[in-house]
């Protein structure tokens, strides 16, 4: 059986009066509406922070690749990248100093100078040689006159002459550190060259060049 639509209800407002429409309420919505309403809007706002991620990301991966990449080698001290990681630097070897010689045990000087005359020489010519002696050894070294020959220039070989020059070196025994200076005296004119010491009658000899 077909059902009947009343149609739009009036309101009796009284005898004589016209009859005025009751308003009716709208229809309601069904919840499931509203469900898939709101199921759109959440997808909807989904994709929209996705997109802003994106983006985000976009920009920053745009100023990475405006940069130089970075080197990966590893760097030393100073600023400079690494050679390797097996290979050391050379060492620099410490300069040695050169090892000072050792004085001589004894050491000689000789140099020209006047012949001092004494009175046991009656007159005759005679050369000088002004020497000194040094003992640098830890013996003790004795010096005395007939210790010392002169060498000439012409290769002549003299022997002291004692008492002749008033300036004779002494006969003195010289511990280590001590000196002594005097004079060497050979009979003759001669031109002196070498003076030639020896450390007692069968000892080291030592020769000096006549400056």
């Amino acid at each position: 059986m077909a059902q009947h639509n009343p149609g739009p209800q009036y309101q009796q407002w009284g005898p004589g009066r016209p009859q005025q429409p009751v308003p009716q309420a709208p229809p309601k919505k069904s919840g499931a509406g509203k469900i898939i309403g709101f199921g759109c809007l959440g997808v909807v706002a989904f994709f929209v922070v996705i997109g802003v991620i994106g983006a985000a990301l976009g920009a920053g991966g745009d100023e990475n690749a405006g940069k130089p990449p970075a080197s990966s080698a590893p760097k030393e001290p100073g600023g400079e990248e690494g050679k390797g990681e097996g290979e050391e630097k050379p060492r620099e070897e410490p300069e040695e100093e050169p090892e000072e010689e050792a004085p001589a045990p004894i050491r000689i000087t000789a140099e020209t100078t006047d012949f001092r005359p004494t009175i046991l020489t009656n007159g005759e010519e005679h050369t000088s040689v002004l020497v000194t002696v040094v003992n640098n050894s830890a013996e003790k070294v004795d010096v005395n006159p007939l210790y010392f020959d002169v060498t000439a220039s012409d290769g002549s070989k003299y022997d002291a002459e004692l008492a002749a020059d008033e300036r004779q070196i002494d006969t003195v025994e010289l511990a280590k550190g001590e000196k002594v200076t005097g004079t060497v005296t050979v009979k003759g004119k001669i031109e002196p060259k070498t003076v030639t010491f020896t450390n007692g009658l069968f000892g080291d000899s030592v020769r000096a060049d006549v400056g």
